[in-house]
Formats: structure tokens, C-alpha cells, sequence
């Protein structure tokens, strides 16, 4: 095991080479082990179509998930708010690394908030759930739909085309582009993406020394964070651009480690918003995801997200 060369699958975009050249490098440095890039083109990659229209939930893994299957690659770094919540038949994520700060940012012209900005201006996102909490905020906001990398985003504000994108900190905690941020977005304002800021490292399930040599790459509090927020998105049946957002928080409780985890199901338009929180012990995280979906499902979810039950 110590000679063989790992063959490391990621996308090719400058933030997927970040996450997975951070992986790497941790790899090497703290495994004394090898590692060959591998980048392999996805679907979202390939298309400027809205990830809706590409199939969502998948999009930007399939391709990944399909190397690793055939042996083209040994394991694969992935954004994991990007997998899909079903388990991957012949698969499994090893890892949960340290999570960076999963909050969502805004980067805006003339270095102006969400609040500063004046009533018509125009943001630009892809996403859904930023889209509806954007419009529930009430500041006369408008929503424009744009796609493309980090790089394509920022420079719609610069050329004028929007008045400020929302982005995630991590992305451009990872490309060390924080400078750019004119305002982090609280929470309570705005919820991530469930795992926004985490990366699942996964791999063969049959690869034992693999599985063996990366597990300790895991960090407990983040796969319960991650764990219990996947678990709420899990049990509403929505998929990854769905009007979902969710953020678990770990500390330490009384009787040992806990979770508080927000969730929150909104309307695309941003007219109706529903939001609760639970706790619960790290070691019941997929309980506490489970137990709060259903709360928010009896106050209506479904309808909101369109969801026929």
C-alpha cells in the first residue's frame, strides 16, 4: 500500500482543483502516500444549462462516481451538498474532512450589504434556495438566474451586468478570494445549503486499506453536522437545487456532544417561509435530521417545495 500511486478523481474547475488539491496535499503530507490527479468532466461542467433542467441532484458527480466504479480513479473529492442523498450502490464516503465555514456571502458593487443596496437592484444566483430567502428578505431585491464558475459570477458585478452575486464563503475561502466578500450573510438572514462547506471524500467500498489509510482524514463533528442536515433534505424527498436550507451547529452539552440544527423550506418566490430547529445528541444526527423534516412536513413543506405526497 505505501508504493501504490492513488489516482485522486476531480472536476476540473479552479474551485474542484482547490477542494481536491487540498485533499491531496493532506494525503502526502500527513499519509506519506502518492497522489495522481485525475480531472473528469461532468455533466455540469459541460452544460450551461440550469442545473434543474440537467437533472439536478447528480449533476456534477455522476461522471465521478462513474470512474470510480470502472477503476479509473482510487477515490474522488466531491462538494458534498453536490450528492445526491441516496447511497451509491458499490460506494462508500470514507470521509468528512474539517467543514469550512458554511455561510452564504455576497460580493456587491461599490462594497455595499444586501441592506445597502438599493430597492430594483439585481443578484444574481442559480440557486433556489438562495432565490427564495433573497426575495423573503423584503428589501425589494430582483432575482437574476446566472450559472458559471467563481471567476464568471464576480465578473457579471464588475461588468456591470448584475448588482451583486451570493456565492458560498467556502468556494472562495478555498480559491483565497475572501477579500472580495462585502458582506458574510448571517443565518438567520439566509440558510446554507445542507453540507455547504464540507467535502466527502469517497471511494470503492471493496478498497479495505484504502477505506483503512483515509478514514482517519474523517472529522467526527462534521460528518454529524453534515449527517444531520443530508438527513432532513433526505427525508423531505427534495434534491439538491430544491428551496431547502439547513445548518447543524456541535457543542458540547451536558450529557456529551450536541447537535442544533436549522432547517428551513421556503416558496421559489420567497412569499412563504417555514423554519424550525431541533437538537438532539451527535450520535442520533440522522434522527435529528428525520424528526425535524417531518415537523416542517406537517407545517406544510411539500406544498411549498411542490412536492406531490
Amino acid at each position: 500500500m505505501a508504493d501504490r500511486l492513488l489516482r485522486l478523481g476531480t472536476r476540473g474547475s479552479a474551485l474542484a482543483l482547490a477542494q481536491s488539491g487540498g485533499v491531496a496535499a493532506t494525503v502526502i503530507a500527513e499519509l506519506s502516500r502518492h497522489v495522481e490527479m485525475v480531472s473528469v468532466q461532468t455533466a455540469g461542467d459541460l452544460s450551461p444549462a440550469a442545473i434543474s433542467t440537467l437533472g439536478g441532484t447528480g449533476v456534477f458527480v455522476t461522471a465521478l462516481r462513474d470512474a470510480l466504479l470502472s477503476d479509473e480513479v482510487d477515490f474522488a473529492v466531491h462538494s458534498y451538498k453536490d450528492l445526491p442523498t441516496a447511497p451509491a450502490a458499490g460506494l462508500v464516503v470514507v470521509a468528512v474532512p474539517l467543514r469550512q465555514d458554511a455561510r452564504d456571502v455576497l460580493v456587491a458593487r461599490d462594497g455595499l450589504t444586501l441592506g445597502e443596496l438599493p430597492a430594483g437592484s439585481r443578484i444574481g444566483t442559480g440557486s433556489p434556495r438562495r432565490t427564495a430567502q433573497l426575495l423573503a428578505l423584503g428589501l425589494g431585491l430582483g432575482v437574476v438566474p446566472i450559472r458559471g464558475n467563481v471567476d464568471t459570477r464576480i465578473r457579471k458585478v464588475i461588468d456591470g451586468e448584475v448588482d451583486g452575486v451570493v456565492l458560498a464563503r467556502a468556494g472562495l475561502a478555498r480559491l483565497d478570494r475572501l477579500d472580495e466578500i462585502t458582506e458574510v450573510i448571517d443565518p438567520l438572514q439566509m440558510l446554507p445549503a445542507p453540507a455547504q462547506g464540507a467535502l466527502a471524500i469517497e471511494c470503492r467500498a471493496d478498497d479495505d486499506e484504502l477505506l483503512e489509510l483515509l478514514a482517519s482524514l474523517d472529522d467526527p463533528d462534521t460528518r454529524a453536522a453534515v449527517d444531520a442536515e443530508r438527513a432532513l433534505l433526505a427525508a423531505l424527498e427534495a434534491g439538491c437545487t430544491a428551496p431547502v436550507g439547513a445548518l447543524a451547529d456541535v457543542a458540547e452539552g451536558d450529557d456529551g456532544s450536541e447537535l442544533f440544527l436549522r432547517g428551513l423550506v421556503a416558496a421559489v418566490d420567497g412569499t412563504d417561509v417555514v423554519r424550525l430547529s431541533a437538537t438532539g445528541p451527535t450520535s442520533d444526527a440522522l434522527g435529528v435530521g428525520s424528526r425535524l423534516a417531518a415537523e416542517l412536513l406537517d407545517l406544510g413543506a411539500a406544498d411549498l417545495m411542490g412536492v406531490t405526497r
